[in-house]
C-alpha cells in the first residue's frame, strides 16, 4: 500500500470533505481516504497495482471538485505548495478579515436598528444589488450549485436558500450580508484548523533540505533526496543533522528535542546513534547514514502526525453523521415556520442561522490542538480515537523489563565471604570480566568504575556459556559465575538466601577455588516511575498491573515496591488473553510496553503506549501512543491531555448546540431578522476557536 497527499480544490465545508472521501473510497484499489478541508488535500492509501492518480482525480471531479493538473505529476510538491500559499495568505488576511468582520457586524446591528437597509434598497437598483450579492458569495454559491447538480446538500445550501429568500422579498442588502458572513465563516473554519496544525508546521520547518555528503575526501552539498544509506554526511557545529545514522568520527553535544522532546542535550561521539532534525553543538560530526527522508525517525513522526490529523474517533464520527441529518431537520423547521407564520423573512432567518459548520469542527480542532502540542513535547498520539480511549481508560497494564525497569542489570549488593572485603570481591570480579560482553559483566564493571576501583589486566580469559568466566588476575585464579561454576553446591549465607527471595540474580566469585563473595544484580526500577504512578492514582486509576515473562521471584519485589498487581511467567499470548479479559468485563485497557515482545498486547489493547519509541520501528507501527523519550512523567501527561481534550470537545458541542437552539427559536419566532442571523451564525466558530486554543497554550 502507498500513501499520498492529493491536493483537492473547491472544498469549503465538512460536507464537501465527506463527499470527496466517499468518492475516493469508491475507486477500485483505494483502501481509505481522509480529507482535510483547511489543508485542501486528501490523504489517500491505495494499491498502486489497482489505482492511479488519474482515476482518483476523475473520482474527485465526479464529486464536484478538482485535483490541480500539476498534482497529477507530483502530488506531494503540489500539496506542500498549496499549504504554504494558504498559510501565507491566512496570516495576512486574518487581521484584515477580523477588522472587516467587526466593522460589518457593527454596521449590520446599527443599520438594522436604525432602519438604514430599507433605505439602501431604495437608493440602489435591485439588479445592481443582485450583482453585488453574486460577487460576494460566488465561491460558496458555486459549491452549492455543484452539490445540487449531484443531488447533494451541504452546509452552505441552507444559507444559499436564505439568500434566495431574502432576494425573493426584495431585500438584496440582507442577501449581501448573508453572503458576506458565509465567506467569513469559511475563513474562520479554515483558520481554526490551520491554527491547530501549527505545531506540525513547526516540526516540518525543522527538516533539513540538504546534506553535506563526503566522497573522495571532499564534502558536497546535495538535496536530501539524493542521500543514500551508507553515505557519510558531514555536520558542522550549529547545523541540523540531516539523517538518522551512527557517528563515525567527531564529538558534539546534540540537542534532540525535535525527536525525543528531551530538553537536555546528549553527548555524541563515535558509535552514538543520532537522528535527523537534531542539532549538533560545540563540535563537528561525521555520520554514516542508516535512514533518510521519509524513512528517518523524524520523517516517520511527521507522517504519523499527518495521519493522526485525519484519524476520526467515535466523537468525530458522530459529528459527521450529525451533519448529514441536521440539515434536513433545519429544512423541516424552516418549512414549518413558513407554513405556520407565513413569514418569508422568519423562514429565511431560520435557514441562515442554522449553519452546521460549528458542529463539524467542534471535534477536529480540539484534537489537532492536542496532537500538535503533544508532539512538540515528545508525546506522539496517533489520532482522535486514541485520545478518546485514553480519556475513558480505567485499567493500566505495564510490562516490567524496559518499561517499569531500566532494562539493564545493575549491581544491587555485594556480599563478602571468608574474610574478603566487598571492594576486593568487586575488583577481582570486574578485572576477570574485563573482556566479557555479557550484560552482567558490564554491570559489574560499571559498579567498579563508580566506586573508583582500579582494575588489573586478566590473563588466560575464558568464557563458559551459561555458567560464567575464568581468568587469572594478579597470579590468582578467579572464577565468576553461578554456584556450580565456582564449586559451591548450596548457598552458605543467609544474605544470599535473602537476595534470592528478593528476586536478585547472583554471581559468585571464587579465588583459587575458594568462594570469597556474591554479587547481587537486579534490573532497577526507573527513578521516575513512583512519582508517575502516584499521579495516576490521584487521577483515579487503581487497577494498575505488572505483566512480565520473568519468574515470580524477580517480578514480585518490583510490584510490591511500586504497589501494583503482578502476573509473572507470561508469554506474549498470555498478555493478550489478560487484555481481552479486562475488555470482556467492559473496561477500557491501556497497555504500556517497550514495543518488542509486548507488540501483540500493545496492538490488542484499547490504547497501546510504547516507551522510548525513537528508533524503535515496531513501537512506532504498533502502538497508539509513542513516548519519544524514556520519561514516565509523559504517561500521566497523556491521560491529562486526553481528558482535557474531551472536556473541550464536550464544551464545543454543548456551546454550539445551545447557541443553535436559541438562534433557531428566535429566528422562527421572528425576533432574529435574516441580516442578524447571518452575523450570528459565525459566532460559534469563533467560540470553538477560543475554547480549543486553551489546549494549544497548555
Amino acid at each position: 500500500m502507498k500513501t499520498i497527499d492529493l491536493p483537492v480544490r473547491g472544498m469549503d465545508c465538512a460536507s464537501c470533505a465527506a463527499h470527496v472521501r466517499s468518492a475516493l473510497e469508491q475507486v477500485d484499489g483505494v483502501e481509505s481516504a481522509d480529507v482535510l478541508v483547511a489543508a485542501e488535500k486528501a490523504i489517500v492509501r491505495y494499491d498502486e497495482g489497482r489505482a492511479d492518480l488519474r482515476g482518483m482525480a476523475d473520482a474527485v471531479a465526479s464529486a464536484g471538485y478538482r485535483v490541480p493538473a500539476e498534482a497529477l505529476a507530483d502530488p506531494e510538491s503540489a500539496a506542500a505548495a498549496r499549504q504554504s500559499e494558504a498559510e501565507g495568505f491566512g496570516r495576512r488576511a486574518m487581521a484584515v478579515t477580523g477588522l472587516a468582520f467587526g466593522a460589518v457586524l457593527l454596521v449590520v446591528v446599527v443599520g438594522e436598528w436604525l432602519g438604514l437597509f430599507e433605505a439602501a434598497t431604495d437608493w440602489v437598483p435591485f439588479a445592481v444589488g443582485i450583482v453585488i450579492v453574486a460577487l460576494v458569495g460566488l465561491p460558496a454559491f458555486t459549491g452549492v450549485l455543484r452539490a445540487a447538480l449531484r443531488g447533494r446538500v451541504i452546509s452552505h445550501t441552507l444559507m444559499t436558500v436564505g439568500v434566495l429568500a431574502a432576494l425573493a422579498v426584495g431585500q438584496w442588502v440582507t442577501a449581501a450580508v448573508v453572503a458576506f458572513f458565509m465567506r467569513v465563516g469559511d475563513f474562520v473554519e479554515g483558520f481554526t484548523v490551520r491554527k491547530g496544525r501549527r505545531a506540525l508546521r513547526d516540526l516540518e520547518a525543522m527538516a533539513p533540505a540538504t546534506a553535506r555528503v563526503e566522497a573522495d575526501g571532499t564534502a558536497r552539498e546535495v538535496p536530501i533526496a539524493e542521500v543514500r544509506v551508507g553515505d557519510v554526511v558531514v555536520v558542522r557545529p550549529g547545523e541540523r543533522i540531516p539523517v538518522d545514522g551512527v557517528v563515525v568520527d567527531g564529538r558534539a553535544s546534540v540537542e534532540q528535542a525535535a525527536i525525543t522532546g528531551e530538553s537536555m542535550p546528549v553527548d555524541a561521539a563515535r558509535g552514538t546513534e543520532v537522528f535527523a532534525a537534531t542539532i549538533a553543538r560545540g563540535g563537528a560530526l561525521r555520520v554514516r547514514t542508516r535512514r533518510t527522508g521519509a524513512d528517518a525517525t523524524f520523517g516517520r513522526i511527521l507522517r504519523m502526525v499527518e495521519d493522526a490529523e485525519a484519524s476520526r474517533g467515535r466523537v468525530q464520527s458522530f459529528a459527521d453523521r450529525f451533519s448529514t441529518w441536521y440539515l434536513p431537520i433545519v429544512g423541516a423547521i424552516a418549512l414549518l415556520t413558513f407554513v405556520i407564520r407565513q413569514d418569508p423573512l422568519a423562514t429565511a432567518a431560520v435557514l441562515v442561522v442554522a449553519c452546521s459548520c460549528a458542529f463539524a469542527i467542534a471535534t477536529p480542532v480540539a484534537m489537532l490542538a492536542t496532537i500538535g502540542s503533544a508532539a512538540r513535547r515528545g508525546l506522539l498520539i496517533k489520532g482522535g480515537a486514541a485520545i478518546e480511549a485514553l480519556a475513558r481508560a480505567d485499567v493500566i497494564l505495564v510490562d516490567k523489563t524496559g518499561t517499569f525497569t531500566v532494562g539493564r542489570p545493575a549491581v544491587h549488593e555485594v556480599v563478602s565471604l571468608n574474610g574478603a572485603s566487598r571492594d576486593e570481591v568487586l575488583r577481582l570480579a570486574a578485572s576477570a570480566e574485563r573482556d566479557s560482553e555479557h550484560p552482567l559483566a558490564d554491570a559489574i564493571r560499571r559498579e567498579a568504575a563508580r566506586r573508583g576501583l582500579a582494575l588489573q589486566a586478566p590473563t588466560g580469559f575464558s568464557a563458559h556459556e551459561g555458567s560464567g568466566v575464568a581468568a587469572t588476575v594478579a597470579g590468582a585464579a578467579i572464577v565468576v559465575g553461578n554456584a556450580r561454576a565456582v564449586g559451591v553446591e548450596a548457598a552458605p549465607s543467609a544474605d544470599v538466601d535473602r537476595l534470592h527471595a528478593e528476586g536478585a540474580t547472583t554471581a559468585w566469585v571464587a579465588r583459587d577455588g575458594e568462594a570469597i563473595g556474591v554479587i547481587a544484580l537486579r534490573d532497577e526500577v526507573r527513578p521516575d516511575v513512583p512519582a508517575a504512578l502516584a499521579a495516576l492514582r490521584e487521577m483515579g486509576f487503581q487497577a494498575i498491573e505488572l505483566l512480565t515473562g520473568d519468574h515470580d521471584a524477580a517480578a514480585a519485589p518490583v510490584a510490591r515496591a511500586l504497589g501494583v498487581g503482578c502476573r509473572a511467567g507470561l508469554l506474549p499470548q498470555d498478555k493478550i488473553r489478560i487484555v481481552e479479559e479486562h475488555q470482556a468485563a467492559g473496561r477500557v485497557v491501556v497497555m504500556i510496553g517497550d514495543g518488542v515482545n509486548d507488540a501483540p498486547a500493545l496492538a490488542r489493547a484499547d490504547v497501546g503506549i510504547a516507551m522510548g519509541a525513537a528508533g524503535t520501528d515496531l513501537a512506532l507501527e504498533v502502538a497508539h501512543v509513542a513516548l519519544m523519550r524514556d520519561d514516565w512523567s509523559l504517561v500521566p501527561d497523556a491521560f491529562r491531555a486526553a481528558r482535557r481534550t474531551m472536556g473541550v470537545v464536550k464544551g464545543n458541542f454543548g456551546m454550539t448546540g445551545v447557541y443553535n437552539v436559541i438562534g433557531l427559536t428566535l429566528a422562527a419566532l421572528g425576533f432574529l431578522p435574516p441580516i442578524l442571523a447571518a452575523a450570528a451564525q459565525s459566532i460559534p466558530d469563533l467560540g470553538i476557536l477560543g475554547n480549543s486554543a486553551r489546549l494549544l497554550r497548555r
